[in-house]
């Protein structure tokens, strides 16, 4: 069986949860990995067949993604060729992190795509969504890496197909401790903002990680380091919290290692309020910026949330093979034909 295992690039999330994942396949069949995207601090230790520019969100410094930027360090020209040239017809089963590549070459050439990403969960059915709709990020969200099935990844289990997060092995195995440090990832705001603010709670010591500085800067009570995988999981296995946007993997982690957790959603980010949505429902405080007294109150009494996210991945990827391998060709072509109507239907009303 050759399998194509296709993950998104933008962001630590997807590759992060690609380190337990393609082990699994690697043990099912002959694996080829394609990476698009860029903004990733992570890399794979695993041979990458396909790099790809892809699509990406490009963070800003200002609490949310850059417009901007993401429309002129997007190579949409580029994208349409890689879709068009990607031999997505040579592979058994295409398994996709909203990678959206893939995910067109196989819609466009009939190919069945299974989708199994965090993105499947935001929008199915009882998840909980923010008070504030966005009819355009939903669309994208449901249009940006098609697929012809669904299943995903959530903070709890809020229907038949969404899962629990996947839980890195070296996050599983960790010595938890608590040094007194806070740990701080905020990738779209600038360290200016996060100095001047974090300053202000002097008896504090707080580990900021930063996209924005190659060297490591100390300042009375913050330390300031540029992103490293190492030194952030040290950091967050031993801090007594964590203060980060509502992604997903992080606040998966700190939850799973009982880290108190407080949440700020980047601006301009529909999935990020569709996290912070959810992880309200779980006790997790969320504020909308750098709200002093909030902080201070969180630091007094901000709650440990106990949370079951059972280690199920090898389980969920049997579950996969055996569901859509199996399948009659037949039955695919008749969700391929329903999933192309639905999808022109949409077009048309929208």
């Amino acid at each position: 069986m050759k399998i194509l295992y296709a993950i998104q690039g933008t962001g630590n999330g997807h590759l992060s949860r690609a380190l337990e994942i393609i082990p699994i396949l690697q043990k099912k069949g002959t694996l080829d990995i394609l990476v698009s995207g860029t903004q990733a601090d992570l890399s794979l230790p695993y041979p990458v067949k396909y790099r790809l520019c892809g699509l990406s969100f490009i963070f800003g410094e200002k609490g949310g993604v850059n417009l901007w930027n993401t429309f002129l360090r997007n190579h949409t020209v580029r994208a349409l060729r890689d879709i068009k040239d990607l031999p997505i017809e040579q592979y058994d089963l295409i398994i996709n992190d909203f990678e959206p590549i893939s995910a067109w070459a196989a819609y466009l050439k009939g190919k069945p795509c299974i989708a199994l990403s965090h993105q499947c969960a935001v929008l199915s059915a009882n998840a909980p969504l923010p008070d504030r709709q966005s009819r355009l990020a939903r669309f994208i969200l449901n249009h940006y890496a098609p697929a012809s099935f669904k299943y995903g990844f959530h903070f709890k289990r809020y229907n038949e197909n969404t899962y629990t997060p996947v839980i890195r092995k070296q996050i599983r195995e960790l010595d938890v401790s608590d040094k007194g440090h806070y740990t701080i990832y905020l990738p779209s705001i600038g360290d200016k903002k996060l100095i001047k603010t974090f300053k202000k709670f002097k008896n504090t010591k707080w580990e900021v990680f930063s996209k924005h500085t190659k060297k490591t800067l100390i300042s009375e009570n913050i330390s300031l380091m540029p992103i490293n995988h190492d030194a952030f999981i040290k950091s967050l296995t031993s801090c007594s919290g964590i203060i980060c946007g509502a992604g997903f993997e992080t606040p998966s982690e700190a939850l799973f290692l009982k880290k108190k957790l407080l949440v700020i959603p980047m601006k301009n980010q529909y999935e990020q309020h569709c996290n912070a949505a959810a992880l309200k429902t779980l006790g997790v405080p969320v504020i909308k910026n750098l709200k002093e007294k909030k902080i201070d109150r969180w630091l007094w009494y901000g709650p440990i949330i106990q949370v079951d996210f059972p280690d199920q991945t090898e389980g969920i990827i049997d579950h996969l093979i055996q569901n859509h391998l199996s399948s009659k060709p037949s039955v695919l072509r008749s969700k391929l034909d329903e999933y192309a109507q639905v999808q022109s239907n949409v077009a048309l009303e929208g």
